[in-house]
């Protein structure tokens, strides 16, 4: 089975999404709720293979949510405007749809999920070694001994227990590698919070180090740390 999340402010939105995920045979709705910090509690302690996304909502736009996941499942947008499509592309969204949708076009959506992916995708979480290339060499980085991730465009600094490596990717694309435990504090940061000694409101201590923690991220930050703390 797929396990689909569709989250929407708006109740009928919803209604018409989970009545059309209703007649797709392997479809599962684990998730259906107008409240992005329900989602993203739900999300941390969960599984989901596709999620139904709004954009214009309120607290967290779908924008913001999408940009501080971490190990985030396949998305396809959905919202009444069609002014953040080219940015929505830059997030490996499966697809964009436009309100009122249509049952056509929401099967034109979902046949291009890629099955074969969310199986990857999830293989990925339960490793516990990141595989990166560094030098042009294969190395493998246990998620336990990175402290954080810093970008600088399209290339990352890795610190770590023992170094730094330097590598050609971007936070985007490295996010979907990494553990649960971590998370984006900064638009140019990830966190791991198994590491985090003291957390305050502009940055969290990792060892000797200050990771700074934005404002579009602290509820997350936070919420996240409040979570771990109770496992």
């Amino acid at each position: 089975m797929i396990k689909i999340g569709i989250i929407d402010d708006e109740i009928l939105a919803r209604k018409v999404l989970e009545d059309y995920c209703s007649k797709i045979d392997n479809f599962e709705i684990v998730l259906s709720t107008g409240n992005p910090l329900e989602f993203i509690n739900f999300a941390q302690q969960n599984d989901l293979d596709l999620i139904f996304l709004d954009i214009e909502m309120p607290e967290l736009n779908g924008m913001e949510i999408l940009r501080s996941m971490l190990n985030p499942p396949k998305v396809i947008l959905t919202t009444a405007y069609s002014e953040y499509a080219l940015e929505s592309y830059d997030y490996g969204v499966v697809d964009y749809l436009l309100k009122p949708i249509k049952i056509e076009r929401f099967l034109k959506a979902i046949n291009k999920v890629p099955t074969s992916k969310i199986t990857e995708s999830k293989a990925h979480t339960k490793n516990e070694e990141l595989q990166i290339k560094h030098d042009g060499l294969p190395v493998n980085i246990s998620f336990k001994s990175i402290l954080y991730i810093q970008s600088f465009g399209n290339y990352l600094k890795i610190f770590t227990d023992s170094r730094m490596y330097l590598i050609t990717e971007t936070l985007i694309n490295i996010s979907t590698l990494l553990s649960k435990n971590f998370q984006r504090t900064h638009k140019s940061y990830i966190a791991n919070l198994d590491r985090v000694t003291k957390a305050t409101r502009t940055y969290l201590q990792i060892e000797n180090n200050e990771v700074p923690v934005s404002a579009m991220y602290k509820v997350l930050v936070f919420e996240k740390l409040e979570a771990l703390a109770k496992l």
